[in-house]
């Protein structure tokens, strides 16, 4: 590939790779090159920082049907969890008397803490409608995908997405 160096030819070269991704399509840095069997980066998972480990893993598990997968230690006050469904997973942090500040209203569009991309947005949505915690209802974006906001009880706001035809 195109050597990837300082300056104009680095700007041009990030320019191609998030026009790109903005498209929808996969994005490959030919700049950057990897041997076969080499280290992989299989998945990414957001961590919140939580006053009460055990109140958010029942809320995700009662609200949003998440597994608790893992808790530490088993017996309360957890210190740490992580929360599982289907392929998405969100870990938990526990400090005493921590309270996340609000900064949703910081940003024009809002503040995410998690996107999560999924498949049946509109059916989960309409699992969930009426509920309190439903910050943004169910609505196509300007780049094709069906989207709606969820706050749980800490402040932290999930987005879940599709890119399915919604009637």
């Amino acid at each position: 590939g195109e050597e990837v160096g300082g300056g104009k030819h680095l700007a041009e070269h990030f320019e191609r790779l998030l026009t790109a991704a903005h498209a929808g399509e996969p994005v490959v840095d030919e700049g950057y090159t990897q041997e076969v069997n080499m280290t992989r980066l299989r998945s990414a998972v957001p961590v919140f920082l939580v006053a009460d480990v055990d109140a958010t893993c029942a809320w995700y598990v009662e609200q949003l049907g998440f597994t608790i997968a893992g808790i530490f230690p088993p017996t309360p006050p957890a210190g740490w969890a992580s929360l599982q469904r289907d392929g998405a997973e969100i870990m938990l942090q526990g400090l005493e008397g921590y309270r996340k500040p609000d900064v949703y209203d910081n940003r024009d569009g809002g503040v995410w803490h998690v996107y999560v991309r999924m498949n049946g947005v509109k059916g989960f949505y309409e699992s969930l409608q009426g509920q309190s915690f439903v910050k943004r209802q169910l609505c196509k974006q300007p780049y094709g995908d069906w989207e709606f906001e969820v706050e749980d009880l800490n402040g932290y706001v999930l987005v879940f997405g599709g890119d399915e035809t919604v009637d």
